[in-house]
C-alpha cells in the first residue's frame, strides 16, 4: 500500500536537492563565462523552470518510482554553450564537479542535524538502518516527520552524490575528468564521450555498478555518522 505522506515527504526532499543540484551547475556555468543556463532561467532555486524543462525527469519518474519501489529517483538538467565548455574544459570540469558538490553539501548539513538532534534530545540512533530510517525522533508525534525528512535528504544526497561521481557518460563524473588532463587531451576526450549512444550504454553500466556497491556505501557513511557503530 503506497503510504502519501511517505510519498511527499520523498518528492519534496527529491525535488529540493535536485533543483539545488542544478542551481549550483549553473551558477558554477554563468560565473565562469557561459551565461546559457542563466538566460533560461536555470540559475534559480524556483523549482517551475527546471521542472518546465525537465517535466519527465523532476515529476512522472521520481513519481512512479516511488509507487514501484518505494524511493524516487529522476533528473533534471542544466542547459550550457558546449563551444565555450569546449575551449574551456577544465572550467567545463568544474561546472561538472558542481553538481556531486551541492550533493554532499546537503550530506553534510544532514548529519550536522542529525548529530544536533541528537545532542538536545529529539533524535536518537535508531536500531535498525535504512534509507528511509536512518535518525529517529525521541518523540514521534513531535518530530517523527523531521526524522523522516531528515533520514531522506540524507539518504537521497549520497545516492546522487555517489552516483553522479561514477566517471560514465552522461554523468557529471565524466564531465570531472578534463580537470586532470591537458587541454589538448581534454578536448579529445569530450569529443569521446558526446556521442548519444555511448551516453546510453555509460547510464546503464553505470546503474548497474551502483546498484553494486551502493549499500555498502551507505553503510560505510553510517558507520561514520555514528562513529563506533557497527550496522551491517
Amino acid at each position: 500500500m503506497i503510504n502519501f505522506r511517505n510519498g511527499i515527504i520523498w518528492y519534496l526532499v527529491f525535488l529540493s536537492s535536485t533543483i539545488f543540484h542544478e542551481f549550483c551547475h549553473a551558477f558554477t556555468a554563468m560565473k565562469m563565462g557561459d551565461l546559457t543556463a542563466y538566460e533560461k532561467g536555470q540559475v534559480s532555486l524556483n523549482p517551475l523552470p527546471h521542472i518546465k524543462r525537465e517535466p519527465i525527469g523532476t515529476v512522472v519518474v521520481p513519481i512512479l518510482s516511488f509507487i514501484l519501489g518505494g524511493w524516487m529517483i529522476g533528473w533534471a538538467s542544466t542547459p550550457y554553450n558546449y563551444e565555450w565548455a569546449y575551449t574551456h574544459p577544465k572550467k567545463s570540469a568544474a561546472m561538472s564537479a558542481a553538481g556531486p558538490i551541492s550533493n554532499f553539501i546537503l550530506l553534510f548539513i544532514s548529519a550536522i542535524i542529525i548529530h544536533v538532534g541528537i545532542y538536545f534530545g529529539f533524535f536518537l540512533a535508531p536500531e535498525s538502518i535504512n534509507i528511509s530510517n536512518v535518525v529517529q525522533a525521541t518523540n514521534p508525534e513531535t518530530f517523527e516527520s523531521l526524522a523522516k525528512i531528515i533520514s531522506i535528504m540524507f539518504s537521497l544526497n549520497l545516492i546522487l552524490f555517489v552516483f553522479n561521481l561514477i566517471p560514465l557518460p552522461p554523468l557529471d563524473g565524466s564531465g570531472i575528468l578534463p580537470m586532470f588532463m591537458g587541454e589538448k587531451t581534454g578536448r579529445k576526450y569530450m569529443d569521446l564521450i558526446r556521442s548519444s549512444g555511448l551516453s546510453m550504454i555509460g547510464l546503464f553500466i553505470a546503474w548497474k555498478l551502483f546498484d553494486l556497491i551502493y549499500f555498502k556505501v551507505f553503510l560505510a557513511f553510517i558507520n561514520i555518522l555514528y562513529f563506533g557503530s557497527n550496522y551491517r
